[in-house]
């Protein structure tokens, strides 16, 4: 019992196991679904609904569609970033410098008047890439929060043992 050195407590790191966990895998499949599902939508479906629009629906189906590839893109790069340190292929530490590659950014909200002028299913994938994008923005915070320094917390038993050595090194004299 010579070595009385303190056990130290390393803060655990929520965030490293956040990106790990089943939260995120699902997060990445819905992402990744949205993805295909608004890329089918916009090359099948909704070219053909653009081009019955007027002209000013038809400019802002063009605006409103740009905003959605825009935002759906940089949420799937965050997502496959993630997954590599998943995977072991990064660290979190990296990823972290990577992502600041990736915009995140709430950005303007359409105009509920634009909205009304688009096809149904473009406002339902606009409406989901948000609440996907509000996701991820939260997630992100999570698991690249700064670590709080803690100071080294000593053993709580450390006092308890050196009045015991104390004692037996009294009763031993």
């Amino acid at each position: 019992m010579s070595d009385h050195s303190p056990i130290m407590a390393s803060p655990v790191s929520f965030g490293a196991r956040l990106a790990s966990s089943q939260a995120f895998v699902a997060l990445f499949s819905d992402g990744m679904k949205l993805v295909e599902e608004t890329a089918a939508y916009l090359d099948g479906p909704g070219r053909s609904e653009s081009k019955q629009l007027e002209r000013t629906a038809a400019l802002s189906y063009a605006t409103e569609s740009m905003r959605l590839t825009t935002r759906l893109m940089q949420l799937a790069s965050w997502l496959l970033l993630h997954r590599a340190v998943n995977e072991g292929e990064m660290s979190l530490d990296q990823a972290n410098r990577e992502k600041t590659k990736v915009k995140l950014g709430i950005g303007d909200p359409a105009d509920p008047e634009t909205l009304k002028l688009l096809p149904e299913t473009l406002v339902e994938l606009i409406d989901r890439s948000l609440k996907l994008q509000d996701q991820v923005r939260r997630l992100d915070a999570t698991i690249h929060a700064p670590v709080p320094e803690t100071p080294p917390v000593a053993n709580p038993l450390e006092r308890q043992l050196g009045l015991l050595k104390a004692a037996f090194e009294r009763d031993g004299e």
